[in-house]
């Protein structure tokens, strides 16, 4: 986990508590994120930044030696099998360095992705939050 003095509670408390060659990388994901999922609710759960609408779409993390995006649905790190073959994957986490970072465009494809199958499941069960 990142290298923390307490226990962040926002995501800019969580960028500044991060190693500072990760913490561009982050912050510039993080801008991705918000683009692609604008009314996404950005918040801290399980310790680290994520973004929900109508469920959670995807969290992110630094570590010493990478930062980790993750997918919550392994459907999609699947159908991004090509475009991923670069990165570590691990499950539905995405491991990613500064020398070699996500592409904002496949990070945009993968968060509107996701905006769309929590749509569509909220609209199956409409008090799923």
């Amino acid at each position: 986990m990142a290298k923390a003095i307490s226990k962040p509670t926002t995501v800019d408390e969580y960028i500044a508590s991060v190693d500072p060659a990760m913490q561009k990388m982050l912050r510039d994901l993080r801008k991705t994120i918000k683009l692609a999922a604008p009314k996404a609710e950005e918040c801290i759960s399980y310790q680290i930044p994520t973004y929900k609408n109508n469920g959670a779409l995807v969290h992110f993390a630094a570590f010493t030696n990478h930062c980790s995006l993750v997918v919550v649905n392994l459907d999609i790190i699947n159908q991004f099998k090509k475009e991923l073959a670069g990165y570590k994957i691990s499950g539905r986490t995405i491991q990613f360095t500064p020398g070699n970072p996500l592409p904002a465009g496949l990070v945009t494809k993968i968060v509107k992705m996701r905006v769309k199958q929590n749509e569509e499941l909220a609209s199956v069960l409409p008090n799923k939050r």
